[in-house]
C-alpha cells in the first residue's frame, strides 16, 4: 500500500510538468502583426540613428542636429522649392518692370529726337530763306542780271541739262570759280527739279565758300541736303554746311548739323569725319 501511494504521488507530481512540456510544444501565434513589426523596425532604426548622432557629437564636440525624416523632410523640401520659385518670380517681375521702364524711356527719347529733328529742319528752312533773301538783296544791289539762257529750241531737256551740268563742273575743276558759280546758279534756276539739281546746289555752295560768301554758301548746302540724300557728296555737304554756319557765327546750329552727320551718314569717309571733328572743336560742341 505504501508503494502504491508513493507511485501515485510521483504520478501526480509529474502530471503538471508533462502538461507544461506539451503546452510548450504546441505552436503559438506571433503576438505582433505586420504593422506593429514595421513600427518596431522604424523605432529601432531611429534609436540606432540617435545613437550614432550622440556618439558622433561626443567625438567631434559639434552640436547635435537632427534632420527631419520622411514626411517632414518632404515638406521641408517642398517649402524650399516654393521659396525658390517665389524668388524666381520676384526676379522675373523685377526684370519685367525694368524692361517696361526702358521701353517708356525709349519712347520718350524717340519723341525728343523727333522734336530735335523738327527743330533742326525748321532752322535749316529759316537759314535757307535768309540766304535766299541775302542773295536776292545782293542781286538787286548789283543791278538786273540777264536771265539764264534757255535750252535751244527742240533740244532734248535731259541732254541739255546734262550738258549744262558737265560744263559747270568743268569750269570748277579748271579753277574758274566765278564762272562756275554763275553756271551752277543758272543750272539750279533753269533745271530746279532734275536728279542732279541737289548736287548742282552742292557744287554751287563749294564755289561760294571758296569766294568766302558763307551766307549764300549755307543756303546752297541746305538746298543740297534737303531730304538727306544718300549720295557720295552728301556727307561732305553736311560738313561744309556746318563750316559755313560757324563762319556766320551760328555755332549751335553747326553742332546740331554735325550731330545729324553721324546719324544720317554713319559710313561717311574717314576724311569727312576728320574734318567734322575739327569743325566740332572749332564750334566748341559739347
Amino acid at each position: 500500500m505504501r508503494i502504491l501511494g508513493a507511485a501515485a504521488a510521483v504520478a501526480l507530481a509529474a502530471a503538471p510538468l508533462a502538461a507544461t512540456v506539451a503546452f510548450a510544444q504546441t505552436p503559438m501565434d506571433d503576438p505582433l502583426d505586420a504593422r506593429d513589426a514595421k513600427r518596431v523596425d522604424r523605432m529601432e532604426k531611429v534609436v540606432r540613428e540617435l545613437r550614432d548622432i550622440v556618439f558622433k557629437a561626443q567625438k567631434t564636440g559639434q552640436p547635435v542636429v537632427v534632420q527631419p525624416a520622411d514626411t517632414d523632410a518632404r515638406m521641408a523640401e517642398q517649402a524650399t522649392r516654393i521659396a525658390d520659385l517665389e524668388q524666381t518670380l520676384t526676379k522675373l517681375n523685377g526684370s519685367l518692370e525694368s524692361a517696361t521702364h526702358e521701353l517708356d524711356q525709349a519712347r520718350r527719347d524717340n519723341g525728343a529726337l523727333k522734336a530735335e529733328l523738327k527743330a533742326l529742319s525748321d532752322r535749316l528752312t529759316a537759314d535757307e530763306q535768309k540766304a535766299t533773301d541775302a542773295a536776292t538783296a545782293a542781286t538787286a544791289a548789283s543791278g538786273p542780271q540777264p536771265p539764264p539762257e534757255p535750252p535751244p529750241q527742240g533740244a532734248d531737256p535731259k541732254a541739255a541739262a546734262a550738258d549744262a551740268f558737265a560744263k559747270a563742273r568743268q569750269l570748277m575743276l579748271s579753277g574758274d570759280y566765278d564762272t562756275a558759280e554763275s553756271a551752277f546758279s543758272a543750272y539750279v534756276t533753269t533745271y530746279p527739279e532734275t536728279p542732279r539739281t541737289p548736287e548742282a546746289r552742292y557744287w554751287l555752295g563749294k564755289t561760294l565758300a571758296v569766294r568766302g560768301d558763307y551766307v549764300k554758301a549755307a543756303g546752297a548746302f541746305i538746298g543740297a541736303i534737303r531730304g538727306w540724300p544718300q549720295a557720295t557728296w552728301a556727307p561732305d555737304a553736311v560738313v561744309e554746311l556746318s563750316r559755313s554756319l560757324v563762319a556766320v557765327k551760328k555755332p549751335a546750329d553747326a553742332c546740331e548739323t554735325l550731330t545729324e552727320l553721324g546719324r544720317r551718314y554713319p559710313k561717311a569717309p574717314a576724311s569727312v569725319k576728320t574734318r567734322a571733328a575739327a569743325i566740332r572743336a572749332q564750334a566748341k560742341c559739347s
